[in-house]
């Protein structure tokens, strides 16, 4: 992201900005809504039930987006002692996603039939596309199996029991190095992130309902 302002793209810098913070405060507001409907209010406790992107946002997550397009927001606080199912982790876990796969859907869809009924803008084209983008790209980071990453809680639940204990193991010694060793070696030219990225756009016509 950096190098759009090296470029001077400041607009197309500030709305991928205005992207980000929407997209990561639906996201972690999804992790309250259904830790909440599994009778966890700690994030509501916390003040997190909500989309105001100040209680989601972290400071030094959101520097790390503006500088080098990868960063985090504060992550939802929950108590699984509170839970009254025992898969409800994996349904707190897909709710960050799934709330992503949703605003994409929506908003693109949107977008797509006003454009189609003649509101041809080329601002709005810029921030929509960016912001399914975003959430889809937001979506597929986070189902990775690997270290802090919503796909590290879904995973056990697709694998027998004896290996999913051996994977809750493996990922808790080393799944947080792996995952850092994949971020900077994607830094380094790794075509990991930017394989991601490439699927994130691929996956706007999967999800366009308008033609």
């Amino acid at each position: 992201m950096l190098s759009l302002l090296m470029q001077g793209q400041f607009a197309v810098f500030l709305l991928l900005l205005i992207a980000l913070v929407l997209s990561l405060s639906f996201h972690e507001f999804g992790h309250a809504l259904v830790a909440k409907w599994f009778g966890d209010d700690t994030a509501e406790r916390a003040g997190r039930l909500t989309l105001n992107p100040l209680s989601h946002i972290d400071p030094v997550g959101l520097t790390m987006v503006a500088l080098i397009g990868i960063g985090y927001a504060k992550p939802v606080p929950t108590d699984p002692r509170n839970y009254r199912r025992a898969s409800a982790d994996l349904w707190v876990a897909l709710a960050g996603p799934a709330m992503n796969l949703l605003l994409a859907l929506v908003t693109w869809n949107t977008f797509v039939w006003l454009w189609e009924s003649g509101w041809q803008d080329q601002g709005p084209l810029v921030f929509f596309t960016l912001l399914a983008q975003i959430n889809l790209l937001l979506m597929l980071f986070n189902l990775i199996p690997l270290g802090p990453l919503d796909g590290h809680y879904i995973l056990p639940h697709l694998l027998p029991a004896r290996w999913a204990q051996r994977y809750r193991h493996a990922n808790a010694r080393f799944g947080t190095g792996i995952f850092l060793a994949l971020v900077v070696l994607s830094l380094a030219g790794l075509p990991f992130l930017s394989g991601l990225t490439e699927l994130s756009r691929t996956m706007l016509d999967w999800i366009t309902l308008f033609n």
